[in-house]
């Protein structure tokens, strides 16, 4: 029960879109409206709101820490084991990708991700995060090292830590992260792929 109660927690967490949140602070437009309608940091930057899309891409990120990190530090003591932190990292993602606050349309997980692996463990967000920066600094494609750095969390945690409850859902994660991208994957394909801080249309 602690369990479920808790999974459920994290999913109501994962489900605070902070881009939608955010741009109405800021009095931008709403994310879902323009650029990628993606209701995340990337999208927000195109708005031309540096601050905005800091604040977003913070917030995304450390709802999807705080989860993991709550149930690690006391979970133990309700009886919660590596299952159930698996369980809550999956339902805060999950949260983001499909908001019940915002008819379950979210964003596409990447800052979310990028917390729950930091708090999982800081080493593994830490490599996941450089693996990002790298490709993003070398090529200017968001969605490219996204989708590389999902390709390379879940050997990162396989190495660090080996095969767990945990280590399936890094891989689940992953793979949402890749199927969330499949249309970005088709741009890149297509040479149509907007780079970092391209304005939106």
């Amino acid at each position: 029960m602690n369990t479920l109660l808790l999974t459920i927690a994290a999913y109501l967490i994962g489900s605070i879109s902070f881009a939608v949140v955010v741009s109405k602070a800021f009095r931008l437009a709403d994310p879902r409206t323009y650029g990628s309608k993606n209701p995340g940091a990337t999208n927000v930057l195109r708005s031309g709101n540096k601050a905005a899309a800091a604040l977003t891409l913070l917030g995304d990120c450390v709802k999807g820490w705080l989860a993991v990190w709550l149930v690690q530090q006391y979970g133990p003591q309700f009886g919660v084991g590596d299952d159930g932190v698996a369980l809550v990292a999956l339902a805060v993602f999950l949260g983001h990708l499909w908001p019940v606050f915002f008819r379950f349309v979210g964003g596409k997980g990447v800052a979310t991700a990028l917390g729950v692996l930091l708090g999982l463990n800081g080493w593994l967000g830490l490599a996941t995060l450089v693996t990002w920066l790298v490709v993003a600094y070398a090529f200017r494609y968001s969605s490219l090292a996204a989708l590389i750095a999902s390709v390379f969390a879940p050997f990162y945690y396989g190495l660090l830590f080996g095969f767990d409850a945990k280590l399936l859902a890094v891989l689940v994660m992953s793979a949402l992260l890749i199927y969330r991208h499949r249309q970005n994957i088709a741009n890149l394909m297509a040479g149509k792929e907007s780079k970092i801080g391209s304005k939106k249309k």
